[in-house]
């Protein structure tokens, strides 16, 4: 990869003939922004690697369901960014992809206590039209907190 020049942002021209991991790592690195649902829900991709994302995410007090802990979605969701984000550092320039179907399993309750959640996804299975992997999320002290699979379809480059 051509290191693009860090004092400017990257145009729409320059994401396109990245491939995933590329347009990844140009993320993290700050040359375009992170999705907005990610300041939204308080996490963030801060390393990826060939089939491999880690993603790190606040639990806050906005995100508690009635029984006084963080509602699953947003486990839901650190889990379906970093598993993606795993199966996003193998496709090819100008190929997308999206959830078919994800489940989790929650084997611990989150909370403002928990600290940092570490969200690690790791490719399973690479395809050209579906991709398989699965994801973990740990607490600060490197608890295991919940589990998921995914399957995600993926989209041929546009001519």
């Amino acid at each position: 990869m051509n290191t693009p020049d860090p004092k400017r942002k990257l145009s729409a021209a320059d994401l396109a003939g990245m491939s995933g991991l590329e347009y990844l790592q140009t993320m993290i690195a700050g040359l375009h922004p992170f999705p907005p649902m990610s300041a939204t829900l308080s996490f963030h991709l801060s390393e990826v690697s060939p089939g491999r994302a880690t993603i790190l995410g606040e639990p806050k007090p906005e995100y508690y369901n009635p029984g006084g802990s963080v509602h699953g979605a947003w486990a839901a969701a650190l889990l379906d960014s970093c598993m993606g984000s795993a199966i996003h550092t193998s496709l090819g320039p100008r190929t997308w992809f999206t959830t078919v179907e994800f489940k989790i399993n929650m084997l611990r309750p989150i909370s403002t206590e928990t600290g940092t959640v570490t969200g690690h996804g790791r490719l399973v299975k690479p395809g050209q039209r579906i991709a398989f992997a699965d994801g973990e999320l740990k607490d600060a002290e490197g608890r295991l907190l919940a589990t998921g699979t995914t399957t995600c379809l993926i989209f041929p480059p546009a001519d």
